[in-house]
């Protein structure tokens, strides 16, 4: 018998290829942030005690969902050299992790309309997402794929490539099929403490990490607080410094306030 054994890569793994190989080219700039959300962890559990059905997930998509809506041009899409094409709602791709042909593999999905939902119907989304059947031909959670969607898996790589580069030329496209926002939590899984460098080829995209505790220093007393690490991607090519600076600062606030809840 051979040492080794060949595994099948799910098909709905390729697209993730793809993402990492075409994010290569975006103008991303990466912060790696510190959010302090022992206030916003305290609400959800009083939340929960008093019967609402609230994740921490969902709760953290409405409040950068409200965020971007105070800076739009942070989810906006280059539409040409002169122009950006800013969408008035903010439509967030999520990963959930599914079992297809016996292998668990991050398959997305879109929530619309993130801006207009609460945190409740967020939550609900996501669940009923989570406890849908998925079979191996399905690319996007709660959709079917068309036909071009099911060629793309057979395509050769680099066919596969220009494709998405075709689409991100397409911004109205784009934003229909993938949303202007992404948030992945690959922390979630384990306790690390330090940060995933993902790569995206969404205007703004959240990897969320791990929530440790940590020593923070308030109004002079050392205190052990709950500290989510967290990597935001931005596209230069859409915003400028200051104002994701801005946005950055006023989301920091909303996060550690609890802000929706």
């Amino acid at each position: 018998m051979e040492d080794y054994y060949y595994k099948r890569i799910p098909a709905v793994r390729v697209a993730s290829f793809d993402v990492y190989a075409v994010g290569q080219s975006k103008h991303h700039i990466a912060a790696l942030l510190e959010f302090d959300v022992t206030a916003a962890r305290e609400k959800l559990k009083l939340l929960k005690a008093s019967g609402e059905a609230v994740s921490f997930n969902a709760w953290l998509i409405k409040v950068i969902s409200s965020s971007i809506c105070e800076y739009p041009e942070v989810a906006s899409f280059l539409y040409s050299e002169r122009k950006l094409i800013v969408f008035r709602d903010i439509n967030i791709s999520v990963l959930v992790e599914k079992e297809t042909d016996g292998v668990k593999v991050p398959i997305p999905m879109v929530i619309k309309k993130t801006n207009e939902k609460s945190v409740a119907e967020i939550t609900h989304e996501i669940n009923e997402a989570k406890n849908s059947q998925l079979s191996s031909k399905d690319v996007v959670i709660n959709k079917k794929p068309d036909v071009l969607e099911r060629l793309y898996y057979l395509m050769p790589g680099f066919i596969r490539r220009l494709a998405w580069k075709i689409i991100l030329r397409s911004p109205k496209f784009a934003y229909h099929k993938m949303g202007n926002v992404v948030v992945t939590s690959p922390g979630m899984f384990g306790k690390l403490n330090g940060w995933f460098i993902h790569k995206s080829v969404h205007p703004v995209s959240f990897g969320i990490g791990s929530i440790i505790k940590k020593p923070v220093v308030i109004d002079n007393e050392i205190l052990i607080r709950e500290i989510l690490h967290i990597t935001i991607l931005i596209d230069h090519d859409v915003i400028d410094g200051a104002p994701m600076a801005r946005f950055l600062r006023d989301l920091t606030k909303n996060i550690e306030s609890g802000t929706e809840l």
